[in-house]
């Protein structure tokens, strides 16, 4: 690394606002066209991109990188990049799924009133999950993140997001319980 590099990371750490401003529009338009790449969309290439450095701001006090500058930047857009392309394949298989199950079975249209209300009712039980366990739980059920990909990305332990994922799956059991019982 660098001396520049070096002194843009010590800056940012100490939340100089000018410097993050200074790499982000050093590597903004770098990173958007390398992220294009993976997902073949500039505007998704884009926010990919623009995530990531907000992500980057948020936890600019626990910034460590032990390459150079231009590869942890690179590297992690890439990894966001595939993160992406990750969620939406999991996506894709979800609503294959649904068509599948509905050319196979005609749902009538109270199933399906029904089977909305449920996924909404599952919906405000996430959402009312405690912070770090509503993020860690999206990160592996609705993003499709591995363990220890999120605790990586997180910068805490995998046991930690094991035993956030069971609270989370221990509250939505129990919350969601007597609604179900209801349903069926």
């Amino acid at each position: 690394m660098d001396h520049y590099e070096h002194d843009i990371i010590n800056r940012i750490k100490s939340d100089d606002k000018k410097a993050f401003e200074e790499l982000f529009f050093d590597y903004y338009p770098k990173l958007t066209v390398f992220a294009k790449k993976y997902v073949l969309d500039m505007d998704t290439a884009k926010e990919i991109v623009q995530d990531y450095f907000v992500r980057l701001y948020e936890t600019r006090g626990n910034l460590n990188i032990q390459t150079s500058l231009k590869a942890y930047l690179y590297s992690s857009i890439r990894n966001s990049s595939l993160n992406y392309l990750n969620q939406q394949k999991l996506h894709a298989n979800h609503a294959e799924n649904i068509r599948i199950q509905n050319k196979d079975s005609e749902v009538d249209f109270s199933n399906s009133m029904e089977q909305t209300e449920l996924e909404y009712r599952i919906w405000q039980e996430v959402s009312g999950l405690p912070d770090q366990c509503k993020r860690i739980f999206n990160l592996s059920r609705k993003e499709g993140i591995k363990n220890k990909e999120i605790a990586i990305q997180l910068e805490i332990s995998i046991r930690t997001v094991e035993t956030q994922i069971s609270k989370a799956l221990k509250i939505l059991r129990t919350n969601l319980n007597q609604y179900l019982k209801i349903l069926f």
